[in-house]
């Protein structure tokens, strides 16, 4: 994934993970102290949860 692509407001699909198949809008991006970028996805419905970056692709 291209972090330069990481924004609030857009939208991913999770791919990898417990939350795998989800899709939803990002919000809340913040760097954990061991590096890992951590980010809030709130799905249409307004059900929201938390995982790692790496774990989303962005759907353009």
């Amino acid at each position: 994934m291209d972090l330069s692509d990481l924004k609030d407001g857009v939208f991913c699909k999770v791919i990898a993970g417990t939350h795998k198949g989800k899709e939803g809008t990002v919000h809340d991006i913040k760097t954990s102290k061991s590096g890992e970028i951590t980010i809030t996805v709130k799905q249409d419905d307004g059900v929201r949860f938390k995982t790692l970056a790496g774990s989303v692709e962005i759907q353009k």
